[in-house]
């Protein structure tokens, strides 16, 4: 195991080991790959020793995560409790509290794993994940960054260095909703992220992510478009709901059937519009 003491140090291990290496942060998906020997890196890079990368930044543009900022610090800090409560809602809900202890957002983004709730929120959001190599940086907005089950546009040398999320509108309303069918896991079978911005009582701008469900967090632009404008009845809102429903491919899993989880959309989505209707931050 290697432990850098810089982010240069980091990114130059990365940049000689490639594929061979994998990059430890919280350790509590790499861990468990490593013990269920479904992973055989020849070398670990354990971020723990590098200064600077666990700091939360709110500033004019919005909020800076530091790749190692636990779970349960999103969670608990009274900024993003204030600003952008659906994401601290998100990460307030992953596993249990021993598991956000140790978890870190950049480790949770990096692990692409689809039953996990607070890449929806951070989809609605529209995040964006900063990631470096020795050779340079590069944004990647959170629509492009993941590609597939475990997979994201992550190259082999690179790493996550930072967390973005622009601020929202002071009419903004937010909400989360996780929905598990095993009462002994933690882990979503659905989760839906919804935020609507407000003006004279209609609906200015409005997003909806879906995760856990799928592959990959979605939105549907063309669905969310319904609502600008317009004012949030119970009627568009089952419209929305339906749309979601019918144009999201869900998986099939022990969680649930792929038919299941297409009627929770359409139930979750219409409560999760319901909740920012009713003036949830």
């Amino acid at each position: 195991m290697l432990h850098p003491a810089s982010l240069p140090e980091a990114l130059a291990a990365l940049a000689e080991r490639g594929d061979e290496a994998r990059v430890l942060a919280g350790g509590t998906a790499v861990v468990l790959l490593l013990y269920q020997k479904l992973i055989f890196p020849d070398v670990l890079v354990n971020l723990g020793r590098v200064p600077g990368l666990d700091t939360i930044r709110v500033e004019e543009d919005g909020l800076h995560l530091g790749p190692l900022v636990l779970l349960r610090d999103v969670e608990l800090s009274p900024q993003v409790q204030q600003e952008w409560p659906g994401l601290a809602q998100a990460c307030g809900v992953v596993g249990n509290v021993r598991v956000r202890n140790q978890a870190t957002i950049g480790g949770n983004l990096a692990e692409a794993d689809y039953a996990s709730d607070p890449p929806a929120m951070l989809l609605a959001l529209d995040a964006a994940v900063t990631v470096a190599s020795a050779t340079g940086s590069r944004a990647i907005p959170l629509a492009d960054f993941y590609l597939g089950f475990y997979t994201t546009a992550l190259q082999p040398d690179e790493l996550i260095t930072g967390v973005f999320v622009p601020r929202l509108p002071a009419s903004a309303r937010m909400a989360y909703l996780k929905f598990k069918t095993r009462s002994s896991e933690d882990r979503p079978c659905l989760g839906v992220a919804a935020i609507g911005s407000f003006e004279d009582g209609l609906c200015a701008d409005l997003r909806v992510a879906v995760g856990a469900a799928t592959e990959i967090p979605r939105r549907l632009p063309e669905v969310e478009a319904l609502a600008r404008g317009q004012s949030l009845t119970d009627e568009l809102i089952a419209e929305i709901a339906e749309g979601y429903a019918s144009q999201v491919d869900t998986l099939d899993d022990i969680r649930a059937s792929s038919w299941y989880r297409t009627q929770m959309i359409r139930v979750h989505v219409r409560r999760a519009l319901q909740e920012v209707c009713n003036g949830r931050r």
